[in-house]
């Protein structure tokens, strides 16, 4: 499943990144354990996680290489939200979020930052971002403005920063259903952007 690396940030921009051939990343028995062992090595004792963004999706490309089991890990979407959620690993201590997350098509989510790091990888369907940045004025301290639009595709891999703003819609005839992981949220930076008031909540 090879496919694109973007990373997009607070500014808004996003920027296209290296990618390894999918060859150079196949191993034996690469299974979702090796995954969160070699995620928690990259992270060990460093103060900026964001910083190591390019190792991690890195991580994420070989995972989705090696394992067709975590390929094939999804809910069918929800018929009354559009979406479904599979938690993958949970473990008390543990402080990454490892899910699947599937949308019918034509279903999009809210305007939101995640208050952490996050890599997502499309696994099936066609996903279309929009991207935002703040533009705060003396009456709006929480107005945005869009910066651009990018869809990606099966095998693509997007990384955002903690203060990066996006929405997500559902394109195409199939449901999109991708691999997230994220870092440790930190639930006071975490926002969802209401356009019409120009105003943004916790959530």
């Amino acid at each position: 499943m090879q496919g694109k690396n973007w990373l997009v940030t607070g500014d808004g921009n996003y920027q296209i990144c290296n990618s390894m051939r999918a060859w150079d990343l196949l191993r034996d028995n690469y299974r979702l354990y090796r995954f969160l062992t070699e995620l928690e090595d990259v992270l060990e004792n460093v103060e900026d996680e964001a910083s190591r963004l390019p190792e991690i999706q890195m991580l994420v490309r070989r995972l989705i290489v090696n394992s067709y089991w975590v390929q094939s890990q999804y809910l069918e979407p929800c018929p009354q939200t559009g979406t479904s959620v599979l938690l993958l690993y949970d473990e008390l201590g543990f402080p990454f979020t490892v899910q699947t997350v599937t949308f019918a098509p034509e279903t999009t989510s809210n305007i939101h930052n995640h208050g952490t790091w996050g890599v997502v990888a499309v696994l099936k369907g066609q996903e279309k971002n929009t991207f935002w940045r703040r533009n705060p004025d003396s009456e709006s301290p929480d107005k945005i403005e869009t910066t651009g639009e990018l869809t990606l595709f099966s095998g693509d891999i997007i990384c955002f920063t903690p203060d990066a703003i996006h929405s997500v819609e559902a394109v195409g005839n199939e449901p999109t259903v991708t691999f997230n992981l994220y870092g440790e949220t930190n639930p006071k930076q975490r926002f969802e952007y209401n356009l019409l008031t120009h105003t943004a909540k916790n959530f």
